[in-house]
Parts: C-alpha cells; structure tokens; sequence
C-alpha cells in the first residue's frame, strides 16, 4: 500500500470516526445511557458526559474496515489474525460496556482480559515465541513458557492503558503514538488495516479533547482503554514476531514505555504501602504532574516522552546491539521509578507536617 493510499483511508477512517462518536454522544445524551458523572476526587471534567468513545472507535472501524475491504475487492481474503482480533473484540467491547455500567469485580476483568487472549493464540498461533537476543548470549527462546508469557504481556498492556485512562487524550494518545511507531518502523501499516484503527482514533479525539466544546465531548470509558489496549498488545507481538517484520520485542516495549513503567511504578508504590493495586487513585503519571501544570501541559509532556522512547528505542536497534537497548531501557526504567518514589516520599513528607 502506497503513502498516498495510506493517506487516503486514514481519511475515510476519520471521517466515519467522526460521524458515529457524534450520533452515539447524541444518543447517549438523549437516553442518558453510558453517563460519566464528575466528581472531586478523580475526575477532571465540569459536566455530565457520555462514554461511548471505545464502542464509537470500535463501530467506526467496522465501517472503514468494510469499505476497505470492498473499494479492493477483498471480500473472502481478510487476513486470519485480523479477523480473529475483531472477532473476540466484539464480546470484549460488550463486556467492559458492562463493567462501566454496573463495574466488574478484578478478578472477572482478569479472567476476560486472558481468555480473550488464549482465544488469539488458539485461533492465530500467534504469540511471543522469541524475545530476541536479549542479553547478548542469543535469542531467547521461550518453549513452554510462551502462552502462558503472551497472556500475561496482553493482559498487563490491556492494564496498563486502561490505568493511565485519567486525563482527556491520555490513553488513546499512547495507544496512537504505539502503533503509528510500530505501523511505519516494522512496515506493518504498509500491508494490513492499523491505519484505519489509527483514523478511527484520531475522530474519536477530535471529541475527547473537546475540539467542538465542551458540551460534545466525549470519553473512552473501561470497555474503550481495554479494547484500545488489546488491539496495541497484539499489533505489537504480531510485528515483532512475525518473520516479515525484522524488529526486536524490546523496541516495541520502547514503544509502550510510558503506559507500562506507569503501571508497573503504581503497582509497586501501593504494594509498598499496603494498597490494593486496583483501587481507583490519584498516583498516576499525570496526576503528578498536574501538581505543577494544566491538563493539557500534562498531556503534551507525556506524549512528548512517549515519541521520545519511541525514536529512542528505534535509534538503539538501529546502531546497537539488543542488548544494549534492553540495559537502557532498564535504566531509563529505574530513573522512572526513582522520580514517583521520590515524588510519593515528597508528598508523604508534606502531608505529615501539615498534620
């Protein structure tokens, strides 16, 4: 597929994005179905809105997906995986529709998040079978391990994104950032349909972050961050164990940097203070950096630190060995860590001599 052509469905894509998020905020509104509602703890948004993102995004690629599939006249010959991966997404959009309506215990999101997952494995044999030359003694094979390593990688992706879903444009921004970086670098978008998931997104946007007013906006919701987590967890595994795709697993972990070292460091920080991991909170990435600028300065820095990563992590597998890509990207890991310890400590220290 040409640039050109690219461009071109990413069109088509935005503009189906747009059309139905519009008819589904009308509709939410109208019915009063699918309602967040603010309030002063967590949530940053003045007014009632409707959270019809995920399933507008998912409807959207639907659309520009068949118009694809017949402007090329591919009807009988979709790919096996994407079909799969549309498939299972239509019970696990359903499902987390379900979780922000009435909310889902842990343990059942847990269990759905990895049965979806076995059911790609199962129906694609595609997973995680290789890591790479990792450690500079040769490629790590997993064997045995490789299912049960792949559940666990997409099911810490699905997480991951859904946690830093706090501010508007935060988890959809990541998840775009991922896959236009994972799309051109492994090639991936030149031969497959991630462009019309990313123009599916970039219409979504143009409500979340509230382009025509406030009184238009529009949020992911549960069922949105978890399915646009899914779909970023296998188009990365799928690029880099693919033999079409000549890119190390490592990089892509460069890709999701920000989501998955954000995850990590709050699982870590509440473990070390006797606080379940998925009780709702204000310790995340941007609500640190919200202590000292706007939402949309918190926006902008994290999606600058995750195009950073990205082009870094792409330049480390270009001049240097893998293993030098996974030493610093432990390291940057460990700054990562150190800056919310320090920030937890700091707050801490504060908050007793107000006492």
């Amino acid at each position: 597929m040409e640039l050109a052509i690219i461009i071109d469905y990413l069109i088509i894509s935005i503009a189906a994005s747009m059309a139905v998020n519009s008819i589904l905020q009308n509709y939410a509104k109208q019915y009063n179905l699918l309602i967040d509602l603010p309030d002063r703890s967590r949530k940053f948004h003045n007014r009632p809105t409707p959270l019809t993102g995920g399933i507008g995004i998912f409807i959207s690629l639907l659309i520009s997906g068949k118009l694809y599939i017949d402007l090329n006249d591919l009807n009988g010959y979709m790919p096996n995986f994407s079909y799969q991966i549309i498939v299972i997404s239509i019970p696990l959009v359903f499902l987390f529709l379900l979780d922000d309506i009435k909310g889902l215990k842990p343990y059942y999101r847990l269990m759905a998040q990895a049965l979806a997952c076995i059911y790609i494995i199962v129906t694609t044999g595609v997973y995680i079978e290789s890591l790479g030359n990792l450690f500079g003694i040769g490629d790590v094979n997993l064997g045995i391990l490789s299912i049960p390593f792949t559940v666990f990688c997409v099911v810490g992706v699905m997480n991951a994104f859904n946690m830093i879903d706090g501010i508007n444009g935060l988890c959809s921004g990541c998840a775009m950032m991922a896959l236009i970086l994972t799309g051109f670098y492994s090639g991936l978008i030149y031969d497959s349909m991630l462009i019309l998931l990313i123009g599916s997104m970039m219409g979504f946007l143009l409500f979340n972050l509230t382009i025509f007013g406030k009184q238009r906006a529009v949020f992911l919701g549960d069922h949105g961050s978890n399915i646009i987590g899914f779909w970023v967890a296998w188009a990365t595994i799928y690029a880099s164990q693919n033999t079409l795709y000549e890119v190390a697993p490592v990089t892509m972990v460069w890709f999701i940097a920000i989501p998955l070292l954000d995850c990590i460091a709050l699982i870590l920080s509440r473990i070390r203070r006797g606080i379940s991991w998925s009780e709702p909170g204000r310790d995340h990435i941007h609500h640190k950096l919200m202590d000292k600028f706007s939402q949309d300065w918190s926006l902008l820095i994290i999606l600058t630190l995750s195009l950073l990563a990205g082009l870094i992590g792409m330049y480390i597998e270009k001049n240097y060995s893998t293993w030098v890509s996974t030493l610093l990207f432990i390291m940057f890991s460990a700054v990562y860590y150190l800056f919310t310890y320090y920030y937890d400590n700091a707050k801490a220290s504060l908050l007793n001599e107000n006492v």
